[in-house]
């Protein structure tokens, strides 16, 4: 028993003197001088709001592999400029939406949205599949058919989530040979007028045609169906003859990037797990309607020039002090547009998903409280002691999401590693609230470099980086914690 005692406390004082080392580590890189300059770089009027795509945009990507370079950093085989080449395409709002059955029309903008797909004239057989669960889809044969559903899911109100879950239908309409999708929309948190001015305009997406899919995206509609009315008649109907009349926008094709690198871990074993620190340096561009107003450039200084910065800092450090596990840095392009950057890299992945035991991702929208970090997941994964440790170690209280009704977990990089099984919280500036004060600089001409809380910034990037140590170096499985809903995702991820 005495042994055990003594065992005990001489492994509470290794790992008390490791976390020392590793803080003494962290203080040897961060600073506040470095930390400035870089985001006065990101978000300085010349970069013109990092848009994707656009030159300047290109510019921030070649510099921040630059900096990654001048780290130590390696590039991937896959990639030696660093530079992960992500396939988009562009499309301008659509001419025609129109969807007829039994007698009625339904039309663009009053009825009708188009989310994806191409040009479409057809009139064939629809089936409603409920709410399109695979069960749904196994349960008849959709193959040159319209594929009919409700929007999202019975347990999920997220708007966000209502776009994934569209996503995910999509793909399974496209795998069954159905011609095409069509999604009856009732979700009071983004009314449909609202709904409107966000998607019938000019739009961004991934190019599956691009990449290493081959096919290409059938057309995905959402009908405005406020009070189910017309989910009901389906669902009684069962199927019926349907017209379809697309003319979609004019779609153009480019590419833009994702910025890659590693640093190979210093232990035998652990170097083969990788915790991947993730950002995305994109932001919104310009407002060109306002342009003479005045300022029209966003700016993007907390968003997310600070997130990208923070990675380049546990670069920098990881880079000339390397830790036990692997390290890969992912800098993310359009976020802004729908996660696009790291939707592309987690179905076009280097190195095997199942190798990345963790994902500390960083994202900010702005802060009120410079007394806290907010972690977007906090008390969902089991390394939340080395997070909190290390921002109390600068003088910082760890807090988890104030605003889980901004459903902010799902509107960041992190949750594209989440749905693979990936552990992945977002490591954020402190806020107590999605507040006025947030407001002021969220997606606003004035987040800009000159407005920045630079003392409190340091604290918030050294615990940044001492938990990327300690994350980096522990022995300790790093999971999602039991009854997680990405819990059991995550143990197939990695058997």
């Amino acid at each position: 028993m005495k042994k055990a005692t003594l065992l005990g406390v001489f492994v509470l004082v290794c790992t008390n003197i490791f976390a020392q080392k590793d803080k003494e580590l962290t203080d040897a890189t961060v600073s506040k001088s470095k930390i400035e300059s870089h985001i006065y770089f990101l978000a300085s009027d010349e970069l013109r709001g990092r848009d994707t795509p656009s030159p300047e945009q290109e510019i921030a990507a070649r510099y921040i592999a630059t900096q990654l370079k001048s780290y130590g950093v390696k590039p991937l085989p896959a990639y030696p400029n660093y530079l992960q080449p992500v396939s988009m395409k562009s499309s301008k709002a659509p001419k025609e939406v129109t969807v007829s059955y039994k007698g009625k029309t339904l039309k663009l903008v009053e009825n009708t949205l188009l989310l994806d797909g191409k040009s479409l004239r057809t009139e064939v057989e629809a089936v409603f599949l409920d709410y399109g669960t695979s069960e749904d889809f196994d349960k008849i044969d959709v193959k040159g058919k319209i594929v009919v559903v409700k929007g999202g899911a019975a347990e999920e109100m997220n708007p966000q989530g209502w776009f994934y879950k569209g996503k995910e239908k999509q793909k399974k309409a496209m795998e069954k040979g159905a011609v095409a999708l069509i999604e009856f929309y009732n979700n009071p948190k983004l009314p449909w007028k609202f709904l409107v001015g966000y998607l019938n305009k000019e739009s961004i997406d991934l190019d599956s045609e691009g990449g290493t899919s081959p096919t290409p995206s059938i057309p995905h509609i959402w009908i405005n169906d406020g009070d189910w009315k017309e989910a009901s008649f389906w669902k009684e109907k069962k199927k019926m003859k349907v017209k379809l009349g697309i003319e979609s926008g004019i779609i153009k094709k480019f590419t833009t990037y994702n910025v890659v690198g590693y640093v190979e871990g210093k232990d035998a074993k652990l170097k083969d797990d990788y915790v991947v620190y993730s950002a995305h340096y994109d932001h919104v561009g310009i407002d060109k309607a306002n342009a003479a107003k005045g300022d029209s450039i966003f700016n993007g200084a907390r968003d997310n020039a600070v997130g990208t910065v923070t990675v380049l800092s546990a670069a920098e450090n990881i880079g000339k002090y390397p830790t036990n596990r692997s390290a890969l840095f992912v800098l993310f392009t359009g976020e802004e547009k729908g996660l696009l950057g790291s939707r592309w890299f987690v179905e076009h992945s280097p190195l095997e998903l199942k190798k990345m035991v963790y994902c500390f991702n960083s994202d900010n929208g702005g802060y009120n409280d410079t007394s806290v970090a907010t972690i977007i997941g906090l008390g969902r994964t089991t390394a939340d002691g080395f997070i909190k440790e290390a921002c109390q170690a600068y003088g910082l209280r760890a807090t988890d999401d104030p605003a889980p009704e901004q459903g902010l977990f799902d509107r960041s990089d992190n949750v594209n590693f989440a749905k693979k099984g990936v552990p992945a919280p977002t490591f954020s500036l402190g806020f107590k609230a999605f507040d006025e004060e947030i407001g002021k600089y969220y997606h606003q001409v004035t987040d800009q470099a000159d407005n920045l809380d630079y003392e409190y910034l340091y604290k918030f990037f050294s615990a940044y980086v001492y938990s990327c140590r300690l994350i980096g170096n522990t022995s300790e499985k790093l999971f999602w914690r039991d009854g997680d809903k990405y819990f059991e995702v995550g143990k197939k991820l990695y058997e």
